[in-house]
């Protein structure tokens, strides 16, 4: 069969594929539309694999709700910020944190094998090997979560063009503007100040055993600090970890906008609690930044420019 110009433009519309590539898998399927797509869609995995050994460090978070009920947040990796910035890229993101949010996969092993949402015959592990045929770098789903707030309202937060994504969940019997604002305010402060818990109530007896433990040492290796009396360094020790809770905590962090500069979080929402005559209890956050945790490579754009220059 005669494979045509048109053709060929209408399966690069299809699936993004180079020109060369499309007129080729056309030509293989002697101008069968669906299988030329199918061939595509199984030469993109080669090329997902060969690609698969890059690190993937860049990209982007994503955050969705539904109702002010239930929320999503997502963090996809591309190896460059050229990508992550492309609009084929973000528009894909767009879509994997609305599969998140319809999803009842536990995991990142279960969420690969669901359907995806625009098209049930390809799941989400296919339209990922499609897209990085189409976008020519190695992309990685890296995390997603999920967040329903049943007694009360769970709010979302893009920071940086996608560099931080925040939910914020909390229990309330008011769920006006006001209190959804403040919940805003407080997931801006989390994304800002990235603690670690909600309150000290989540802390594990543990990690302050094993915070003291540390804290003692240091002092029992300073002359100065260890010839002080017990009594003394406990309250030194005392001291310096409530210090560190006050920071890693979310409820005891001061307030980002506090006009006084004390105002601590939990000082915060008990003041629009009584404003709006609700009650008001913080009961999760999540925070992902993207990238973090993850080796990145350092690029040298103009000698690789160069190198297929010379090539």
């Amino acid at each position: 069969m005669a494979i045509t110009a048109a053709m060929v433009k209408e399966l690069r519309e299809l699936t993004g594929a180079g020109m060369m590539d499309c007129k080729k898998a056309l030509a293989e399927t002697d101008g069968n539309m669906d299988e030329a797509v199918e061939f595509l869609r199984k030469n993109g995995q080669a090329k997902a694999e060969k690609k698969a050994g890059r690190i993937a460090a860049e990209g982007i978070c994503r955050v969705i709700t539904k109702d002010n009920k239930t929320a999503a947040v997502v963090e996809v990796n591309s190896e460059t910020d050229f990508v992550a910035k492309n609009e084929k890229f973000q528009t894909y993101v767009e879509a994997v944190a609305e599969q998140v949010l319809t999803s009842n996969a536990a995991d990142m092993d279960a969420f690969m094998e669901e359907a995806w949402n625009a098209d049930a015959s390809k799941t989400v592990k296919d339209v990922l090997v499609e897209q990085i045929a189409v976008i020519g770098e190695n992309l990685k789903i890296r995390r997603f979560e999920k967040v329903s707030a049943e007694n009360g309202m769970v709010v979302t937060y893009l920071h940086g063009g996608g560099r931080i994504g925040v939910l914020v969940a909390a229990d309330t019997d008011v769920t006006n503007d006001a209190v959804k604002e403040a919940l805003v305010n407080v997931a801006m402060q989390v994304a800002a100040l990235a603690p670690k818990y909600v309150s000290r109530d989540e802390i594990d007896a543990d990690y302050i055993a094993h915070e003291k433990e540390i804290l003692l040492a240091q002092i029992k290796n300073d002359p100065k600090e260890s010839a002080k009396p017990e009594k003394v360094i406990e309250d030194m020790i005392n001291g310096r970890i409530n210090k560190e809770l006050k920071e890693i905590c979310l409820v005891d962090q001061i307030y980002v906008k506090a006009e006084d500069g004390k105002q601590t979080v939990a000082q915060y929402i008990a003041q629009v609690a009584k404003e709006n005559n609700a009650n008001i209890t913080l009961k999760k956050f999540v925070r992902f930044e993207t990238g973090e945790g993850l080796e990145k490579k350092n690029e040298d754009f103009a000698a690789e420019v160069a190198a297929q220059m010379n090539a």
